[in-house]
């Protein structure tokens, strides 16, 4: 075992189902802290690939930058979207395994692999999926219960219906300008609202946002498209009209969508 984490530690790099994972400045931490942040990458991965499927790449540069003091395990993350895709993560070096597993981060990170690059007006739909399906991947994998996963959705959701009152521009529109607005509880939470009550109407098909996105990574996942053609390939997947009619009520709505923790259970 100690021979594995070595010969491990010196390629600094992980094999996850077909996709080869390379770490960057991993050998920038103690030893343990080598093992924990490795096992950690490993183990989400393969979370997230358990709800929605291999990841279509067959390798993910992750750029580690671990910080001396920080008051959570991932203070700040974000995709590097290039050939490959990769992910570049501020973590506290001194975290442990426990806590950065029960931490959404990387999930949130990884989910947004699974999405093409979408334009700023519908980036309201990129956040709003990695924001839904973190909270999926936790839950399908056991790293948090399904009440808390109904917990999580409605905080997100009272968040998004407060920032509403004095965000109101039309979503597509405010999306495309969150950052200066600071509007980002409305639009990435408006946009999980939107995922979730597609898996809403899916549940009534025997199918599922997690199952649409499976086929999506197959047939249609390209680096770059626009909201109505992710939008029109979900459909075509689904077999139904349910993305395009939730985008037409999403994309430039300007109040909060009513959706219930019973609905939420029900997920």
């Amino acid at each position: 075992m100690k021979l594995f984490w070595l010969l491990l530690l010196l390629m600094c790099s992980l094999k996850v189902s077909a996709v080869d994972v390379v770490i960057h400045n991993l050998d920038s931490l103690t030893t343990k802290g080598q093992k924990t942040v490795a096992t950690w990458i490993n183990q989400s991965l393969t979370k997230t690939q358990n709800t929605l499927g291999p990841l279509q790449q067959s390798t993910l540069p992750i750029y580690l930058k671990p910080q001396y003091f920080a008051f959570e395990p991932v203070p700040w993350a974000s995709v590097k979207r290039s050939n490959p895709d990769g992910l570049e993560l501020h973590i506290d070096r001194y975290a442990s395994l426990k806590a950065f597993t029960k931490d959404w981060t990387l999930y949130h990170e990884l989910s947004h692999l699974y999405l093409p690059l979408l334009p700023y007006s519908g980036f309201w739909l990129s956040e709003g999926f990695a924001s839904y399906m973190q909270n999926v991947i936790m839950r399908d994998s056991g790293v948090i219960s399904q009440a808390q996963f109904v917990q999580r959705l409605n905080a997100g959701f009272e968040r998004a219906r407060l920032q509403t009152k004095t965000k109101q521009q039309p979503l597509n529109k405010l999306s495309s300008d969150m950052w200066k607005q600071r509007a980002q509880q409305r639009v990435y939470w408006t946009g999980a609202a939107f995922f979730a009550e597609a898996d809403l109407a899916l549940q009534k098909q025997g199918k599922s946002v997690a199952t649409v996105i499976k086929q999506y990574q197959k047939c249609c996942r390209t680096v770059r498209a626009s909201a109505k053609t992710l939008i029109k390939d979900l459909d075509k997947l689904s077999r139904s009209s349910i993305f395009t009619t939730l985008y037409a009520q999403y994309n430039t709505r300007i109040d909060f969508p009513v959706i219930t923790k019973t609905q939420l259970n029900s997920l």
